[in-house]
């Protein structure tokens, strides 16, 4: 069994030239064409779509959930401490004006009048 890939333009926009899979030297086992429009190859499984093996895109996928989760621990502590501070600012608010000690009442005109004296 044996594929065709046919010509293509690739990233760089360099025109590379059709093979067959198989190729010369290669693995024997990869007999079907595989890739995309700018890079193709030949490979053993039909449904593959890059050339390299698949362990790094779990090291990828690992690090993208510790980053991830990392980030939502920030956020909910931000979260946390935003609701405490608002609770405490509120709760420690006093209830009433409060008494400064002076009375701000009007003196009687007869207290007034005598100590003018």
């Amino acid at each position: 069994m044996s594929a065709e890939c046919t010509s293509y333009l690739n990233a760089d926009k360099v025109l590379v030239s059709g093979f067959s899979c198989p190729r010369t030297g290669g693995d024997a086992r990869a007999v079907y064409c595989c890739g995309f429009q700018d890079v193709k190859y030949c490979c053993d499984d039909p449904h593959s779509f890059f050339p390299y093996e698949h362990s790094y895109m779990w090291w990828l996928s690992v690090g993208a959930l510790v980053g991830l989760s990392i980030a939502a621990v920030v956020l909910f502590a931000f979260i946390i401490t935003v609701c405490v501070l608002c609770y405490l600012f509120i709760s420690t608010k006093p209830r009433s004006k409060l008494d400064t000690g002076l009375s701000l009442q009007m003196a009687d005109s007869e207290t007034r009048g005598s100590s003018i004296c």
